[in-house]
């Protein structure tokens, strides 16, 4: 039998509709590691949490969720988003979600290729528009860029951090909201823009810890100040939940209090439930 999560119901993987894995990667990590470690806390403070999900009435009990556990990850940054995609694309092909837990953000490359998404969504405190990062092109650096190899439309919430090079490619080539113009217009607004540009398209979701304000969930391997709040990250999967094909949530460094762990497990709740309740 799968290891629970989530307070969600362990279901034998034929019948799961919501496939969660781990991959504990910080391999290109370039101020502080540990995020390795995310998937682990993640897991561990979602027992907290009660079943019972208020703002939907769903019981998480009554879905069907099973854990692959983590996988066991190379060395070599190319090789990780191989094998994310290896796993990714088995998971769809057998008709269910795939929920990834990071980890570094290099994963994310994988499991776009695998799914195969219209509209590449990402909150993110860094563009990640950089070709290349200390000698190879899968650095967590270089994860939108990558992304762009393979999908056209990209939009990023939050981002306030890059060089001036990737600032110009996100202009020409992204659809940017800034962690100040979120500010600005309101999260609320931010979505009825994305939404409406969304459409009926499919899209993968990935959320990278450091969206959020890093005095909020200091656990970051590359924090940065004046970000998101919990709670606008929340309207962000709540919002596009339904329209996801994948979904991840990365970079948890858990040597905080646990704050950005918890986080990340109400996310990936939120979002199993809004996905969920959408049919």
């Amino acid at each position: 039998m799968p290891t629970p999560i989530l307070r969600m119901r362990p279901a034998p993987y034929e019948d799961a509709r919501y496939a969660v894995f781990g991959v504990p990667y910080d391999g290109t990590t370039s101020f502080k590691p540990g995020t390795r470690f995310g998937p682990r806390a993640i897991r561990e403070v979602s027992f907290n949490f009660e079943s019972y999900e208020p703002s939907t009435g769903i019981d998480f009990s009554e879905i069907p969720v099973t854990d692959l556990g983590d996988l066991a990850v190379s060395r070599l940054p190319e090789e990780v988003a191989r094998q994310v995609a290896d796993v990714a694309g088995d998971i769809i092909r057998d008709g269910k979600m795939p929920v990834m837990l990071g980890g570094e953000h290099t994963a994310t490359i994988g499991a776009v290729r695998a799914v195969g998404p219209e509209v590449y969504v990402v909150c993110d405190a860094h563009l990640d528009l950089r070709d290349e990062l200390d000698g190879t092109a899968y650095s967590h650096g270089c994860v939108t860029r990558r992304v762009l190899d393979m999908v056209e439309d990209v939009v990023i919430i939050g981002a306030r951090s890059g060089d001036r090079e990737q600032f110009e490619v996100a202009a020409e080539k992204t659809r940017l909201y800034s962690a100040d113009t979120v500010r600005e217009l309101g999260i609320g607004a931010v979505l009825r823009e994305v939404r409406e540009h969304v459409g009926e398209r499919r899209i993968y979701l990935s959320i990278d810890a450091d969206a959020i304000d890093c005095c909020l969930t200091p656990g970051l391997g590359t924090p940065e100040p004046f970000g998101m709040a919990p709670l606008e990250i929340r309207e962000v999967v709540r919002t596009l939940a339904p329209h996801a094909a994948g979904f991840d949530y990365v970079e948890v460094a858990p040597f905080d209090s646990g704050q950005t762990a918890a986080v990340a497990a109400q996310v990936v709740r939120e979002f199993v439930a809004r996905h969920w309740l959408a049919g």
